[in-house]
């Protein structure tokens, strides 16, 4: 993997300091200063929460566990690294930099956070940081026009960034297929979720975001996190929503599953992922994100018709909030250094905001895709008691066929999700490739 990124690292560095001469120009900065960070304490204790270094820090080298260390950055030198690398005996201490992306950095080894900061250039300075933990010695002051330019940059993936994207897609693919089995087994949550792991070859810190894992009704909560520790008496269906990453870059990934004999179910899972890959097909240059959202809903409209749910037109279960009951959520987000990536809003490299549909609360993205750009493609239908109960009090209840719902209800719900690279001409569906290539 490594002598495949060598010669994608050295054009990703260029372009990552093209970026920061130009948005430091825009501040009247003399230095970018991107710290990693150092992990959370927890309240009134002496252990810290996992470490998550700065994706800003990831964005620059694949350097995923090394707190309290340092990127500078001044326009016209080389970029530096101040690594931490302490004296201590309680854990283990990170080894020396080395391997493919060492020769773009300058580095000096340090004992202390304390001498990592002493040794940052002064002047005029752009702090990219977390204000909580503060870092002593350094204010983080993380100037928004600093951020507006390399967030929105940051949208554009170099094809060192897709490679490593594709590395933490096979890894999910791998975890995904081996849950699959687990679930055919007849495992509970927990333990579907320790199959995933195995297979992933993570630990739940390393995971980009808190695997879904839910049987029958749990996949009607979205973020269904509770891991059952007794498989229930019958499992009837499986919703499973967990990534993998690879260098700091995540994958997202969800699939949903019928037992065996439960056909009507697994005909309406047909029905969404045909619909899904509908829409991942129109991932492409010019496409309008909250357009395409919209046009899912009415495309999953006409699946509820299809299979009895509903007995309105389209354009009536959208316009009257229907498909909103049964597709609560959005279509998708941008997908990189992190699982919702930035600038998903944002209007163009100076900042602003683009608002979401009216009616659509919870859209991630509502820009106009361009090559490079990365997005989920999650559509979703689920029988939420919560709002269906809502939905039986509108003057559209007339037009839902409850028996038909609450035949639905027992599975959940069904949620299928790939990870796709827009590019010049057909999308590339990083999932759907990485499925492919697992036996």
């Amino acid at each position: 993997m490594s002598q495949d990124l060598a010669p994608l690292y050295t054009p990703h560095i260029a372009t990552l300091r093209e970026r920061a001469n130009k948005a430091l120009a825009l501040g009247g900065f003399d230095h970018l200063l991107v710290a990693a960070s150092t992990p959370l304490r927890k309240f009134l204790d002496d252990q810290d929460y996992p470490f998550v270094a700065n994706p800003h820090f990831r964005h620059w080298l694949p350097l995923t566990d090394a707190p309290g260390s340092w990127v500078v950055y001044t326009p016209g030198n080389k970029p530096k690294l101040i690594f931490v690398q302490p004296r201590d005996y309680w854990h283990v201490v990170p080894a020396a930099p080395s391997g493919y992306w060492v020769d773009q950095f300058d580095i000096t080894i340090v004992r202390t956070v304390a001498e990592a900061t002493a040794a940052l250039p002064k002047g005029k300075r752009a702090v990219i940081a977390p204000n909580c933990p503060e870092i002593e010695g350094v204010e983080a002051n993380n100037p928004q026009v600093v951020l507006d330019y390399l967030h929105w940059h940051r949208s554009y993936k170099t094809p060192y960034e897709l490679e490593l994207m594709r590395a933490a897609s096979r890894a999910g693919t791998r975890a995904h297929r081996a849950a699959e089995k687990a679930f055919r087994a007849g495992e509970s949550e927990f333990g579907i979720h320790m199959a995933y792991l195995a297979a992933a070859r993570q630990i739940d810190a390393e995971l980009p975001y808190a695997s879904i894992v839910g049987l029958n009704e749990h996949g009607a909560v979205l973020h269904y996190t509770n891991f059952d520790r007794t498989p229930p008496k019958q499992s009837r269906s499986f919703l499973i929503d967990a990534g993998a990453s690879a260098a700091g870059y995540a994958s997202d990934i969800t699939r949903t599953y019928a037992a065996a004999g439960h056909a009507e179910f697994q005909a309406l899972i047909d029905s969404v992922e045909k619909a899904q890959l509908g829409f991942a097909a129109k991932v492409q240059a010019g496409q309008s994100y909250p357009e395409l959202h919209i046009h899912a809903h009415h495309v999953l409209a006409d699946v509820l018709r299809e299979h009895g749910v509903i007995r309105m037109s389209a354009e009536s279960a959208v316009q009257s909030g229907v498909t909103a009951t049964f597709f609560p959520h959005g279509l998708g987000h941008p997908i990189g250094l992190q699982v919702h990536d930035v600038a998903g809003f944002q209007a163009n490299e100076s900042g602003g905001s683009i608002p979401r549909p009216e009616g659509h609360p919870y859209l991630r993205m509502t820009r106009v895709l361009e090559p490079g750009m990365v997005v989920t493609i999650e559509p979703g239908l689920y029988f939420i008691d919560m709002l269906l109960d809502e939905l039986r009090s509108k003057p559209a209840a007339s037009e839902i066929d409850w028996a038909k719902v609450d035949a639905f209800r027992p599975y959940g719900g069904i949620r299928i999700e790939d990870d796709v690279v827009c590019t010049t001409t057909a999308p590339e569906n990083l999932t759907r490739d990485a499925f492919a290539k697992v036996s």
